[in-house]
């Protein structure tokens, strides 16, 4: 659970937890509905963090926080936004990205843990058409495409 922590700690994670125990308050909202919906946030944040973690993904997020935490988009919006980065990245990297990369190194840990495989190879080459390159130490994370549209 504490890698869940990042993303209720975030403006939009507090911002909806804020919203959630306010709807249980008043009585919108039954407690068990709205930890499945904390539970179902979770998932499609951790789903998606191979993206959101990139820098363009983290640059995004910041941006949008710093607009919740001065008043200029709702956090619902904010929301609606990294849902389409989400899709926008998924879609765009199945289409238009042709290259296809040999990689070989050596395998030093793996993991597979909620539908996404990380794997840290040391001494890792990349080998594309036109060009090799060598690297001590990567980290690959990967998950199947189908999980970020659904």
């Amino acid at each position: 659970m504490a890698t869940f922590e990042l993303y209720r700690r975030s403006t939009i994670g507090m911002c909806l937890t804020e919203t959630l125990d306010e709807m249980v308050q008043s009585g919108t909202l039954s407690p068990e509905l709205a930890i499945q919906v904390l539970v179902q946030f979770d998932k499609r944040m951790a789903t998606f963090e191979l993206y959101r973690r990139s820098t363009s993904g983290m640059c995004l997020t910041e941006t949008l926080d710093e607009m919740v935490q001065s008043g200029t988009l709702s956090p619902e919006l904010a929301i609606q936004v990294l849902v389409q980065f989400d899709k926008s990245m998924t879609e765009a990297l199945e289409s238009q990205v042709k290259t296809k990369v040999t990689i070989k190194g050596h395998l030093h840990t793996y993991r597979f843990c909620d539908n996404v495989w990380t794997f840290i190879l040391q001494d890792a080459m990349f080998k594309s058409e036109d060009r090799q390159e060598n690297v001590s130490q990567v980290k690959i994370v990967a998950c199947d495409s189908k999980l970020l549209t659904q």
